[in-house]
């Protein structure tokens, strides 16, 4: 059983914990409802330990948690296959790294993505060609058959903004990563009229942050905010780094990157026009 990330550990842990407060129960009397010792439930909502699917309907039940989107996002959480979401990152166990897996995992089940790009295109937003070009520069020494292996996971992750409830995908786009020439003319060509024909999917909100906006908040790098249905405890910010991935949890760096995107978008082109822009640099191409 795949327990998950510590992130995910420790914000199920946390949530389970505030759905027992709710309750006024204590963790000594939750745990006598299910049948445990009460450093399980501890244990638990602490993030010290994983927590098998079934142990938290058991809480979920005994909490009279009915809401099923809740517990539908808990209960993957703790590692469910259930409501029909197919993990299938883990096919690919022995090609990705350990963050990479972490981060696929919760943008699977996030509802909402605001990230700030400065130097490539966001990957659910990258063409085949684009993604093969951008992996080659960013991994030395890929083999073929592995180099189609991560460009085929960058592919199957844009499935996120084809489901059923499709992520909301909201980009600031530094104008760089549209000036930069990744994998030739031709290339870049084709990613900047998917771009366009992206940003105008209901899902998705491109905007750009042209040159003459001059210095801005998001100049030290780029960043991704995930958020999640039902419950804002479990939104994190994810820093992106060369070997690993840092995962920001604590609410007053939530509040400091959301506010900081919110800037960003008011420094931004509009909607409307960030897409005639993008078009326009494509003519250009």
């Amino acid at each position: 059983m795949q327990y998950g990330p510590a992130v995910r550990r420790r914000k199920l842990g946390a949530e389970l914990r505030a759905l027992r407060a709710r309750t006024g129960l204590t963790s000594g009397e939750a745990a006598r409802l299910v049948g445990w010792h009460q450093s399980k439930v501890s244990r638990i909502e602490t993030g010290a330990s994983g927590v098998k699917p079934a142990d938290v309907r058991l809480l979920l039940d005994a909490y009279g948690v009915a809401e099923a989107e809740l517990r539908e996002l808990l209960l993957i959480l703790a590692g469910s296959h259930d409501g029909g979401r197919d993990h299938w990152w883990h096919a690919y166990r022995g090609v990705l790294p350990p963050t990479y897996r972490d981060f696929i995992s919760l943008e699977s089940q996030a509802s909402a993505m605001r990230t700030l790009e400065t130097s490539v295109v966001p990957g659910l937003l990258q063409t085949p060609e684009y993604a093969r070009a951008v992996t080659r520069a960013a991994v030395e020494g890929l083999d073929e058959e592995r180099l189609d292996a991560l460009v085929e996971v960058r592919l199957a992750r844009q499935d996120v903004l084809r489901a059923h409830r499709p992520l909301e995908l909201t980009a600031v786009l530094d104008e760089a990563v549209l000036r930069r020439e990744v994998g030739g003319p031709e290339v870049m060509a084709r990613q900047l009229r998917r771009l366009v024909e992206a940003g105008r999917l209901p899902q998705v909100r491109l905007q750009v942050l042209p040159f003459r906006a001059g210095a801005h908040i998001g100049i030290t790098g780029p960043f991704v905010i995930l958020s999640f249905p039902s419950t804002s405890d479990l939104d994190v910010v994810v820093l992106d780094h060369m070997t690993s991935s840092l995962y920001l949890e604590q609410r007053e760096d939530l509040q400091a990157y959301s506010e900081a995107f919110n800037t960003l978008r008011t420094h931004a082109l509009s909607p409307e026009d960030s897409l005639d822009f993008i078009a326009g640099i494509g003519d250009d191409t």
